[in-house]
C-alpha cells in the first residue's frame, strides 16, 4: 500500500492562444492516480472541497482505483493554479490558495499512514496547516518506507528561509528524495546540481534522484551514482510529468517487492527510475496530467 499524502486542486490550463480549460491536479493528487493507473494500492490522504470542483477531484480518483476514504472534505473552495503554457508546452503556475481547501489538513489519523510506503511534496510542504501535518507524519514516522518530491513553487513560499528549514528538518527522515535542477537552486546548495544533491544526501536520505530533463536522471547514493538517460519524445506539455515520474518510481519499486532496506541499492533504483521515465515519456505526450494505465505501457514494465 502507498498513501500519498498532499493536496489536490484544478489546473486552469491556458494555452498560448489564450484558450483556457479546467483540469483536475496537485502533484500528489497526480502521483496517487498515477499510481493506481499502474496496479499499484494507494490511498489519497489530503482536503478536497465538497463544491463541484471537489467533488470531481474525489471521483477522479475513486475512478482510477484511488481509496479515498481518509481524504477530508472542507467546506471551503477548491483551490486553484493557474498554468500557463508557453510554445513548447512547459507551464508556468500561477496559484489561488488563501481561503481553499488544500491547505486544511490540519491532522491525519495514524491509519492514513499505515503503509509501505508514504509519499508527499509539492505544496504539502508550504502550505499552513497542511505543511505542519505533513512534517509532523514525516518526523514522526520509524516503519514507513518515505520517498519525498521536493516540487518546489518559488511563486507561493511565503517566508524562503522557513521553508528551507523546514526541508532540511524532514531530510534525515526521508529514504528516496526527488529533486530538479529548480528545486536546488531554490534551495541554495550550491550551483552544481550533482555537488548540491550530494550536500543533500549526507543529510540524511538513503539516496537522491535528479530529474533533469533531457538530460536524464542523476541517482545518487553513499555508495555510488550513475546517470538515467530519457529517451526523446515529442512533448504537447510537462503538466504532471514530475508527478508520474514519481508515480513510475513508487510502483516500480513496490510491485519489485523492495523496500526501505533497498533503499541505497544502486542497480535497484536504476530499474526504478527506468520505469519512472516511461511513465512520463507518456504523459507528456498528452494534454495535462493524464497518466498511462499499465496495460499502454510496454510488456514487462519496471522489470
Amino acid at each position: 500500500m502507498i498513501s500519498v499524502v498532499g493536496e489536490a486542486l484544478v489546473d486552469l490550463v491556458i494555452t498560448p492562444d489564450g484558450a483556457v480549460s479546467a483540469k483536475l491536479g496537485g502533484a500528489p493528487f497526480n502521483t496517487a492516480r498515477a499510481c493506481a493507473r499502474l496496479g499499484a494500492e494507494v490511498r489519497f490522504a489530503g482536503a478536497i472541497s465538497v463544491d463541484r470542483f471537489g467533488s470531481m477531484l474525489a471521483d477522479q480518483l475513486a475512478a482510477d482505483g484511488v481509496d479515498v476514504t481518509h481524504a477530508a472534505r472542507v467546506d471551503a473552495p477548491t483551490t486553484l493554479a493557474a498554468a500557463e503554457l508557453d510554445e513548447s508546452g512547459a507551464a508556468t503556475y500561477r496559484f489561488y490558495i488563501d481561503g481553499t481547501s488544500a491547505p486544511m489538513l490540519d491532522r491525519l489519523d495514524p491509519s492514513a499512514l499505515a503503509a509501505d510506503v508514504v509519499f508527499t511534496g509539492g505544496l504539502g510542504l508550504v502550505l499552513e496547516p497542511m505543511a505542519s501535518t505533513v512534517e509532523a507524519a514525516i518526523r514522526s514516522n520509524r516503519d514507513r518506507f518515505v520517498v519525498v518530491d521536493v516540487n518546489c513553487r518559488p511563486q507561493i513560499v511565503p517566508v524562503r528561509d522557513a521553508y528551507v528549514a523546514r526541508v532540511e528538518r524532514i531530510l534525515p527522515h526521508v529514504d528516496v528524495l526527488k529533486v530538479s535542477d529548480e528545486d536546488l537552486a531554490f534551495l541554495g546548495v550550491g550551483d552544481d546540481p550533482v555537488a548540491a544533491a550530494r550536500e543533500l544526501l549526507a543529510a540524511g536520505p538513503s539516496a537522491v534522484l535528479v530529474t533533469r530533463g533531457g538530460d536524464g536522471v542523476h541517482v545518487l547514493t553513499a555508495g555510488g551514482s550513475t546517470v538515467v538517460a530519457v529517451q526523446p519524445v515529442d512533448v504537447v506539455d510537462t503538466i504532471g510529468a514530475g508527478d508520474s515520474f514519481g508515480a513510475g518510481f513508487l510502483a516500480s519499486w513496490i510491485g519489485s517487492e523492495r523496500g526501505r532496506d533497498e533503499a541505497a541499492d544502486l542497480d535497484g533504483l536504476v530499474q526504478a527510475v527506468q520505469a519512472a521515465n516511461q511513465v512520463a515519456g507518456v504523459v507528456v505526450t498528452r494534454r495535462g496530467a493524464d497518466p498511462p494505465w499499465r496495460h499502454e505501457l510496454p510488456a514487462g514494465w519496471s522489470s
